[in-house]
């Protein structure tokens, strides 16, 4: 998958935000097989004591809705100017969403977690500061990331729970991908990669999707860290195209 890099200066101003986080205790060892290499089957082992239900390690990438089915996600948001154009647009069309949250944005805006919630939309955890070089990084500094960003959303969504796990920029690793789902949060994938967060033109974001959705089901849009309005444009075009063209909208599978 690819990885996004250029103008994410933005996220540097969130990271002084996390670093009084609490860290958290973290029993899950380092899982030896490569990143979307094992069985579909395969579930991480709960932590003892712990409710939460384990899910599959492997990355996700189909949709619930079957063959016929798209999954829209939005990553790095909440953000107060975009996050409630889109979700407009989403209720508009009758959509259902994922939106990839980043720690510190819901926890500096629990309002709009609230809102994303309360229409039915999925949460994912997206890290907390959003660094795409987490798979250089040590497994108990992943561990932080996903971890603190867990926690962070579900108090700003009051009290639920990020349903998967996508890792900044594509950088999952074995360990990052077992934690996750020891957790309950599916490591979440991408078929299309819009660009959207390079503003390449609304037409240009539309004519991506258009040309790579028989790749699959799963298509990456933002709505923050910079103007989104070819975002928001794209998305006004491409939902009620994709339902006249046949397609239904669900959630990626877990």
């Amino acid at each position: 998958m690819a990885r996004h890099s250029g103008g994410r200066g933005w996220y540097g101003k969130t990271i002084g935000a996390a670093l009084g986080v609490t860290m958290l205790a973290v029993g899950a060892s380092v899982w030896t097989a490569q990143a979307g290499d094992a069985s579909p089957k395969e579930e991480a082992p709960a932590a003892p004591g712990s409710s939460v239900k384990p899910v599959s390690a492997t990355i996700a990438h189909a949709s619930d809705a079957g063959k016929r089915g798209v999954n829209i996600t939005i990553d790095d948001g909440p953000d107060p100017k975009w996050t409630p154009e889109v979700l407009d647009l989403l209720k508009e069309y009758e959509v259902k969403a994922t939106f990839c949250m980043v720690g510190t944005q819901a926890q500096a805006h629990p309002d709009l977690v609230k809102k994303v919630v309360a229409a039915g939309h999925r949460l994912c955890d997206h890290s907390v500061s959003h660094d795409t070089g987490m798979d250089k990084k040590s497994d108990a500094y992943q561990s932080k990331q996903i971890l603190d960003a867990e926690r962070m959303i579900t108090k700003a969504s009051g009290g639920v729970r990020p349903m998967y796990y996508r890792a900044p920029g594509g950088a999952f690793t074995p360990h990052s991908r077992k934690l996750a789902a020891s957790r309950g949060m599916r490591p979440l994938g991408w078929n299309v990669d819009t660009k959207d967060f390079e503003r390449p033109g609304t037409d240009a974001i539309v004519a991506t999707v258009e040309r790579e959705l028989p790749n699959g089901p799963t298509l990456l849009f933002h709505d923050a860290g910079g103007d989104r309005t070819q975002t928001v444009e794209a998305l006004r075009r491409l939902l009620p195209q994709l339902k006249e063209q046949g397609y239904s909208f669900g959630f990626p599978v877990r």
